[in-house]
């Protein structure tokens, strides 16, 4: 079989994949209220349907409302190396069906180079960020920054969230916060039932209490604020109560005014809400992925609107930029960014949910995906040989002629 015949098969067997998903949910349509338990439960059929269901399935959730223009994203150069019958057209075909990719998109100077869809979802549907929303929640404290809310990331937790004083999060500051390094103990595993993160979703909550207050101020301290990472999502659902409590009004309503209306977001989104009535902040952000995509492309242009900036001068150098090492050989952590060492720096989301954003390409690469597990070594390595074919097919290229 030809290698142009190679190409054609895998993009058929994308198709049918998509329509035979869409298909059976069409014929057997899965109940939302029958998901409304643990999404680590869920089966891979649950999950296709459900990521992009979240909020038919979990409706507690704040309105981020779109504006009333909408930022184009114009067509570019489709990457050569990966139309049909080119050296990459397979790769392309086989990464999105052995990664159960939903969405994939690539734009370069703000121009779609390439965009995929499958497993039933498109352009006009909304996916679960999941930790994507993170980076969200991080640029929001650099917004209250910029509009006075916020004192600096010096101040103490404690300043805006005062149901923690007395508790490990005494001398902790929003910086500690936002790089994770307060060190408050934290279990973030995702395969076990007895996880912090499990039990903060999980544990009963006194009436008239803060979720997020009730269950962290009983954590405790493993290590002196600044001299350990660790990884906790509890964290940025703190961090985003901060937020709250500085600006006295809901995450939904800044991120809409700050971002999504004045850039020009596609779609509204949605942002689940805890029992509290609090955004999720460090998870839990529905929204389109050409949306995904514009947020990355609004980072690559340094958080500036129509010539102003919605953050500090330089607070997306730092918050792209290593403040401390990780676990993980080669990658940083910023403010709630994954950086690398080549200079590249990342959103990351359970299950496959992604914005990488390359400055010296000029380069942003959303992707929606519903992988079988949280995270996974192989999964990972995967997405990163295939964000390196992008590099390579771009690097390829000859340059454009003087008038594009």
């Amino acid at each position: 079989m030809t290698k142009n015949r190679l190409a054609e098969c895998a993009a058929l067997l994308i198709a049918a994949t998509a329509t035979n998903v869409a298909a059976q949910t069409a014929e057997k349509p899965l109940d939302p209220a029958a998901l409304r338990r643990s999404s680590f439960t869920w089966t891979q059929a649950e999950r296709e349907y459900g990521f992009a269901h979240w909020d038919a399935i979990f409706p507690e959730s704040h309105l981020v409302k779109r504006g009333s223009r909408v930022r184009a994203l114009p067509e570019g150069r489709p990457l050569g190396a990966f139309a049909p019958g080119a050296p990459r057209a397979n790769d392309l075909a086989r990464f999105i069906i052995d990664q159960n990719v939903a969405g994939l998109i690539v734009l370069q100077d703000g121009a779609v180079r390439l965009e995929r869809y499958a497993l039933g979802y498109s352009a006009a549907g909304r996916w679960v960020s999941q930790s994507v929303a993170k980076a969200v929640t991080s640029t929001l404290v650099g917004a209250a920054i910029k509009d006075g809310f916020i004192g600096s990331l010096d101040d103490p937790v404690t300043k805006y969230v005062v149901g923690l004083r007395g508790s490990a999060y005494d001398g902790v500051s929003i910086r500690h916060l936002i790089t994770m390094t307060s060190g408050v103990k934290w279990n973030e595993d995702y395969a076990d039932p007895g996880s912090d993160l499990a039990h903060f979703y999980a544990d009963y909550v006194p009436p008239g209490a803060n979720r997020t207050v009730s269950y962290l101020r009983k954590l405790p301290r493993e290590a002196p604020p600044g001299t350990k990472w660790l990884y906790k999502t509890g964290e940025t659902h703190l961090l985003g109560l901060l937020v709250i409590s500085a600006i006295k009004r809901p995450l939904a309503d800044y991120l809409s005014e700050k971002i999504w209306q004045p850039y020009g977001m596609e779609q509204s989104a949605t942002w689940m809400t805890d029992p509290t009535n609090d955004e999720l902040a460090g998870c839990c952000l529905q929204a389109g992925l050409r949306d995904f995509a514009r947020f990355g492309q609004f980072v690559l242009e340094g958080g500036r609107i129509d010539g102003r900036s919605v953050v500090p001068d330089g607070w997306f150098e730092a918050a792209t930029r290593r403040q401390v090492a990780t676990t993980v050989p080669g990658r940083g952590y910023g403010y709630q960014w994954w950086t690398e060492d080549d200079g590249t720096f990342d959103a990351i989301g359970i299950h496959g949910q992604l914005i990488h954003i390359d400055r010296v390409r000029r380069l942003v690469v959303a992707m929606n995906s519903a992988w079988p597990v949280a995270v996974g070594t192989d999964r990972s390595a995967a997405r990163l040989q295939f964000l390196q074919m992008i590099n390579a097919a771009v690097d390829a290229e000859p340059a454009p002629p003087k008038n594009e």
